[in-house]
């Protein structure tokens, strides 16, 4: 496989300070909009199981991706593992939790807490939902169909803001998060088997 670009021993830190940076974007342009990132967010038992179950059908469409051998697909599955699993592998499932809901939580702060109900308020819900999640998919582009894709996810995650009739931000965060959290488990699992037999042994 080819070297990852990212320094596998600084990967955990340099990740986890900038998604947490991305906390730092949204207050600004909370500011900026006049909208409070946090506005949405609220503890609901209902938003827990509603961000739990929600999380199932993105991770299987992973696995679906997993056995797809079109070639756009396998850019992508070859792109994660020789990008990110050099630096995922090297970590305990702990270290990968963390990341993943820092990821998680930044992320829809931004886009789900910010941009979406700035874009709505200007072009309404339909055209905000949209707009805001085609920059979300811009900005997680890889390739044609990961922007495609992320895009998707993207409204997804938009639509589960509104799930069950209450505008909850905790909903979108925690099937972002748990998804990223499975996402990284998979890829971490894929990379090791792809090891030669010593080197995966060293690495237990």
């Amino acid at each position: 496989m080819k070297q990852s670009p990212f320094d596998p021993e600084r990967f955990f830190k340099s990740a986890c300070l900038f998604e947490a940076a991305l906390i730092l974007v949204a207050i600004v342009l909370g500011w900026l909009s006049g909208i409070n990132p946090f506005a949405t967010l609220h503890y609901s038992e209902s938003a827990i199981i509603f961000g739990i179950l929600g999380t199932i059908p993105l991770f299987l469409l992973f696995l679906l991706l997993e056995q797809l051998t079109s070639e756009s697909v396998v850019t992508i599955r070859r792109f994660l593992l020789e990008t990110l699993g050099p630096a995922l592998h090297r970590y305990h499932w702990a270290d990968l939790f963390i990341l993943a809901a820092i990821a998680g939580i930044s992320e829809e702060i931004l886009f789900r807490g910010v941009i979406q109900p700035w874009m709505e308020s200007s072009w309404g819900v339909t055209a905000g939902l949209i707009g805001s999640n085609i920059l979300f998919g811009l900005v997680h582009a890889i390739t044609p169909l990961y922007t495609v894709l992320a895009t998707l996810v993207g409204i997804y995650l938009g639509l589960a803001l509104d799930i069950g009739g209450d505008r909850n931000l905790l909903t979108p965060i925690i099937i972002h998060g748990l998804y990223d959290f499975l996402a990284f488990l998979a890829l971490m699992r894929s990379y090791r088997a792809s090891l030669p037999t010593q080197d995966h042994l060293n690495d237990r």
